[in-house]
């Protein structure tokens, strides 16, 4: 499914009224940075839920995600034409299917539902259809209202960190997803958060995932 149409146009944050103001300025430009942030996610309630379930268990990580970062308006941040900070409506998670013949993998992306059923009927067809993808992006560029989640099922981890040359105007989050983890009698899902500094602190980063935390222990909506 394409991005609707058009591309929705991001909301200027008010820069005489904005908490950050200062913040946004100083890690975007006097210190530009980003920081990772990897944490276990317990996953024991979750994973028990999708084994009674035909639905994917990546997909269903990638509308969690989705879900959380729409709450917050951090984490749906964008640069306007003139450099100003803005917000989108709605962001879309663009992530990663791998080619196991080949050893690569292609990026795709589904538009956010905040119903799990509506998402996972639209997001499971990408990854059957684009297992086998040559292009790197076989649906196009992605729109610019899109972040990015990548898995690596093949290994857990307890840090993990993107090098972003020069750090860039990259506002988005970026999510990596590793292998569960069985530690006594749960079940944990290694997590990494990439995120510019100029778009959030680690204050909101922990909320996100901590909320995150949350949505997954109660798996009412698989």
């Amino acid at each position: 499914m394409n991005a609707p149409t058009p591309t929705p146009t991001p909301v200027p944050i008010d820069l005489g009224t904005w908490p950050r103001r200062q913040h946004f300025a100083h890690y975007r430009r006097r210190v530009p940075c980003a920081y990772a942030m990897t944490v276990e996610v317990d996953v024991t309630a979750f994973a028990a839920a999708l084994r009674r379930s035909p639905r994917k268990s990546y997909l269903a990580q990638i509308w969690a995600l989705a879900t959380v970062v729409n709450r917050h308006e951090e984490f749906r941040m964008c640069l306007t034409a003139s450099g100003d900070p803005a917000v989108w409506p709605v962001v879309h998670p663009a992530f990663t299917v791998f080619n196991p013949a080949r050893e690569t993998f292609a990026c795709v992306w589904a538009p956010y539902d905040p119903d799990f059923g509506r998402f996972h009927d639209t997001a499971a067809p990408l990854l059957a259809e684009h297992s086998r993808a040559t292009d790197f992006f076989p649906q196009g560029d992605p729109p610019p209202d899109t972040f990015d989640v990548s898995s690596l099922p093949w290994a857990s981890f307890t840090g993990f960190t993107l090098d972003i040359r020069d750090n860039g105007d990259h506002l988005a989050p970026i999510f990596t997803l590793g292998r569960y983890t069985a530690r006594d009698t749960r079940l944990f899902l290694p997590l990494a958060v990439q995120i510019h500094h100029a778009a959030a602190d680690g204050f909101h980063t922990a909320r996100l995932t901590n909320e995150l935390q949350t949505l997954l222990a109660d798996p009412t909506w698989l």
